[in-house]
């Protein structure tokens, strides 16, 4: 005879992780997303949902991201070229394929040691690129 074990559910649970309202689906083309320019060493495309935020940025050798910190927290990876971190008292540079997370409110600057496509993935959206309040990095 075979021994049969009921597991209790918690429903609980089950009900927290759906979603709150029905979201669409979204398909885009990198290509076909606008392409803003910062400086002119800088320029990115990004893509919002509800949750995060996904930047595609192209830096210029040379270019530099001034220290800055933000409630978001932030993923980069490196798809092409190479990006120099200045972060928790550190030095790191980040390579083609390599990816570096860096926690919320952490200060943090970066430069581009040769021209570098980058993606970052923030959660929650940054509010200030959407504004298009980040003057710290329009040289403003």
């Amino acid at each position: 005879m075979k021994r049969v074990i009921k597991k209790k559910v918690n429903t609980k649970l089950h009900e927290r992780s759906k979603p709150a309202a029905k979201q669409n689906l979204q398909h885009f083309r990198w290509d076909e997303v606008e392409l803003e320019t910062l400086n002119p060493l800088l320029q990115r495309r990004m893509l919002v949902g509800t949750e995060l935020m996904l930047a595609r940025v192209f830096l210029k050798k040379g270019c530099v991201v001034p220290e800055h910190s933000h409630h978001n927290e932030q993923v980069t990876y490196v798809l092409d070229g190479a990006l120099k971190f200045w972060i928790d008292g550190k030095e790191i540079v980040v390579h083609t394929g390599e990816v570096l997370t860096i926690p919320p409110h952490m200060p943090h600057k970066a430069e581009a040691l040769m021209d570098t496509d980058d993606l970052d993935v923030f959660h929650p959206p940054r509010e200030d690129w959407l504004k298009k309040t980040d003057k710290y990095l329009r040289g403003k």
